[in-house]
């Protein structure tokens, strides 16, 4: 029997990236809403009941709100929003971080996919913290470059207008506040003490992400090399198709680490590069892909008991 599905939000870009890998799926019916009814609350709580998942890609007072209109039992919630991440009853969709979390997304009926950045920075600071690799109350730092689709609508309108203000072609640093929204779930996720400082940068190239978190060696217990971090990672990773430990430099194009390198796939690269006393961590992946739309496909796939990389870039 097919499962039957509803995204709440498809014409977002997130929403309407989850569309497109369910093309040539035989085991999904999609539930669609007319265009005039998007946003009529009756229509919206009729297919969500009606369905078996369904994808919130939504703001978020408008996913908690969906979540609100719930009433069928069985009823399970994919939630792209940033609303409940950090909520109690709500698997974090990060299927790689342990057989816990794995279990958590498989057996829920409410799961959280994690924010673009934070997806980066919790992927190269998890596997430390809880194994002791680093202590919880390590002052950390970390850096992000992304492509501007990662601001919605809006921002990739800006982006693409002929007439548009000259300071986009350049690189823009901004959350200069520390206070961007994905901070919350960076520290609760990887188990921190401390709010990690976070500078993400917006560039001029439709998607792709690297996330850095620099360290120096002194502050980690053991695997204090890139070499010996570098197997660490790869034993952590084992077995998980979507996440890879790059094992030297060669994967990097003249030294350098590309924000876009990774566009249109589903899956995330890890690296270890600096020295024996600095060493930069860092993730390569696409923002709409593990860091968002394929994030929640996986989840779904997790959910329904099949290849968890149907319909996936891997």
């Amino acid at each position: 029997m097919k499962a039957k599905v509803f995204i709440d939000g498809s014409e977002g870009t997130t929403g309407l990236r989850i569309h497109e890998r369910f093309a040539g799926r035989d085991d999904i019916e999609l539930l669609t809403i007319a265009g005039d009814l998007r946003k009529d609350r009756a229509e919206r709580k009729r297919l969500i009941n009606e369905s078996d998942i369904t994808f919130l890609c939504l703001p978020d007072d408008a996913a908690r709100e969906a979540v609100s209109l719930v009433e069928n039992e069985r009823v399970r919630i994919i939630d792209t929003s940033t609303a409940h991440r950090t909520a109690p009853g709500w698997a974090y969709g990060f299927p790689e971080l342990s057989a816990q979390h794995r279990a958590a997304i498989r057996n829920g009926t409410r799961v959280a996919v994690p924010g673009c950045h934070a997806t980066g920075f919790i992927a190269l600071v998890y596997p430390l913290v809880s194994g002791g690799v680093l202590p919880a109350d390590c002052p950390l730092a970390a850096f992000s470059l992304t492509g501007y689709s990662g601001g919605g609508k809006k921002m990739i309108a800006e982006y693409e207008d002929s007439a548009r203000h000259a300071d986009l072609a350049a690189p823009r640093e901004y959350a200069l506040t520390q206070q961007h929204k994905h901070l919350k779930e960076m520290q609760a996720v990887t188990g921190l003490s401390r709010t990690p400082l976070f500078s993400p940068i917006v560039a001029d190239y439709y998607s792709g992400m690297v996330v850095s978190v620099p360290l120096h060696a002194d502050f980690l217990h053991g695997h204090a090399t890139p070499a010996a971090l570098t197997a660490y990672y790869a034993d952590f990773y084992q077995g998980t198709p979507f996440i890879t430990v790059a094992a030297d430099s060669g994967q990097l194009h003249g030294g350098m680490l590309a924000g876009n390198a990774r566009a249109g796939r589903d899956d995330l690269l890890l690296f270890v590069t600096g020295n024996d006393e600095r060493i930069v961590l860092s993730a390569q992946f696409d923002n709409l892909g593990k860091g968002a739309s394929g994030a929640a496909v996986q989840c779904l796939n997790i959910m329904l008991g099949c290849d968890e990389r149907k319909g996936l870039a891997v």
